[in-house]
């Protein structure tokens, strides 16, 4: 038997697209004569609609396209996934998978456990389906039976797969649409492997890939054998067909990325996503010559091209000459089309509005985030000429702690780099070096600076990086609190003060631009805590 996995980029409530694209699929696996196709988690409508799947129009378009696809579908086995009304049930709403076999629907299943922790929503939408999941096809004078089940199902006891197992299925199939973290993608693989072996059944799992909105997907689709030996593996990042012949003893396997490689390939295939996806082709960058706005540039350029990338310099009269230096030298590098645009002129004017107004208004907090302000107007009327987003340049360590300014630096459409601590946007600086030396190496070995007052440093209202990110990993994280986090070796003191820091600032958080979620606990979906929040138990 020849079985295919189809990795497919979906875009989601895109019906007709998403639906040539299958038709695509299955018209060239045909070709190739194979028995079985297999498509991700809610191929037809891509995944998560969200709230689109509140509107009866939607899913009625959803149905009418999967009848379709079936129709289409001669002389191949395809699994798909779609929404739907169970027909007894019409109030109800599934995540289903249905088995089309010669242009007819064999079998449709509803997905049994609906995932509701960090990005997921599931029982939002969903009603827990009942089906056993259970069909029997003949292929090539053969007869199979396949155990279909829908990415959650196969996680956690995974109960409906070992039913499934048990009726001596020759194959599992998984639609699923599993998100990217880092270091999750051996986590599910060991998981399946463990699966297999435990169950003693084969296994055909098929993932999506691509961005929708915050999220990513990297694919990495497998097929295990019962023993939980990888017969074949889809590569990450990547749209692909892969074909596997049952009958062949060759193994297909891509090779794995090494963790920094694929943590940029997340970030550029987030960023490239949201961008085509939302009909954007145009970014604006400001560049201070530090190394936030230098990695977000890098990956910009990589992602859509340097050509529709416009930089930015926007200093001020505290900017160094070689943060100047450096932003310059970038830009040579990358071939990107820039404009600088002194901002003390405006800052003056309003220095000389203000300063009657304000005790101490030089000394003041307001007079560095005027600064911030003036350059995202400057960046945002430069976006709004050219049709384009405006990326905001904040990482997760200083978004965390409130170290941005709304309205300012934190303004813009997408924020390539918020779900990286301050020490990972080193490591792809230095990573993304050895493919190409565009980052001046100064940018990297330069003491941190917001450059807004005199001979300002990060260091002067944050602790070292090495020891701020290893505090806001373990309260973000792993909900510690701040005894536990202390007793890893940190004052309590300052492990107090930053908690404070991160509770007083979630308003600015909510307001921040969406961004690619890499970590295991990104700020937005993942972490959502209230606003306003008396609790004191964190800092005293």
């Amino acid at each position: 038997m020849k079985i295919a996995l189809a990795q497919l980029n979906l875009v989601v409530g895109d019906i007709q697209r998403n639906q040539n694209a299958i038709l695509t699929h299955i018209k060239e696996a045909k070709s190739l004569s194979v028995d079985l196709l297999v498509f991700p988690e809610l191929t037809v409508c891509g995944y998560l609609p969200e709230d689109l799947l509140y509107h009866q129009q939607f899913i009625d378009d959803c149905v009418t396209s999967a009848k379709y696809i079936a129709e289409q579908s001669e002389d191949i086995c395809v699994v798909l996934g779609f929404p739907r009304n169970h027909p007894n049930e019409p109030e109800k709403l599934y995540n289903s998978a249905a088995f089309i076999q010669n242009g007819k629907v064999k079998m449709v299943y509803d997905k049994h456990r609906l995932p509701n922790y960090l990005v997921f929503d599931e029982h939002r939408y969903f009603t827990p389906g009942k089906h056993k999941g259970i069909v029997e096809v003949e292929i090539k004078d053969e007869n199979y039976k396949f155990g279909v089940n829908i990415c959650e199902d196969i996680w956690g006891d995974a109960a409906i797969v070992v039913k499934q197992a048990k009726q001596k299925v020759d194959w599992l199939i998984n639609l699923s649409a599993s998100p990217y973290e880092a270091e999750k993608i051996e986590t599910r693989i060991k998981m399946l492997q463990r699966r297999c072996k435990n169950n003693n059944a084969n296994l055909i799992y098929c993932n999506m890939i691509g961005g929708q909105d915050e999220l990513v997907f990297e694919g990495t689709s497998v097929i295990i054998d019962a023993t939980g030996k990888i017969l074949a593996q889809c590569e990450t990042f990547k749209s692909q067909m892969l074909i596997y012949d049952t009958d062949s003893s060759m193994r297909l396997i891509s090779k794995r990325l090494d963790p920094l490689t694929e943590l940029y390939q997340a970030l550029l295939l987030s960023t490239k996503d949201y961008f085509e996806k939302n009909g954007f082709k145009k970014a604006v960058i400001c560049l201070s010559g530090g190394i936030d706005s230098a990695l977000t540039a890098v990956i910009a350029v990589d992602a859509l091209g340097a050509e529709n990338i416009t930089g930015l310099l926007l200093p001020s009269k505290y900017s160094s000459q070689h943060s100047l230096d450096d932003a310059t030298q970038l830009t040579k590098n990358l071939g990107i089309t820039t404009h600088t645009i002194p901002i003390e002129p405006l800052h003056l004017q309003f220095e000389n509005s203000l300063t009657s107004h304000f005790d101490n208004y030089k000394q003041n907090l307001t007079d560095e985030n005027i600064q911030a302000r003036i350059r995202g107007t400057l960046a945002m009327a430069f976006a709004n000429n050219q049709n384009a987003i405006l990326l905001s340049t904040g990482n997760k360590s200083e978004v965390a702690v409130g170290y941005s300014t709304l309205y300012g630096d934190m303004a813009g459409g997408f924020a390539i780099i918020k779900d990286l601590f301050k020490l990972q946007v080193y490591e792809l600086c230095e990573y993304r070096n050895t493919l190409s030396q565009v980052i001046p190496q100064n940018t990297i070995d330069k003491p941190p600076s917001a450059e807004l007052r005199p001979n300002q440093k990060d260091s002067d209202s944050l602790p070292d990086y090495e020891i701020l990110d290893d505090i806001l990993k373990a309260y973000i994280h792993d909900f510690k609190d701040a005894d536990q986090i202390a007793a890893k070796g940190h004052e309590i003191a300052l492990v107090k003060k930053i908690l404070k820091m991160v509770d007083r600032n979630e308003y600015k958080r909510q307001q921040a631009a969406p961004g690619p979620r890499v970590t295991k606990m990104a700020f937005g979906k993942d972490r959502r805590m209230p606003i306003t929040n008396g609790y004191p138990n964190n800092y005293g």
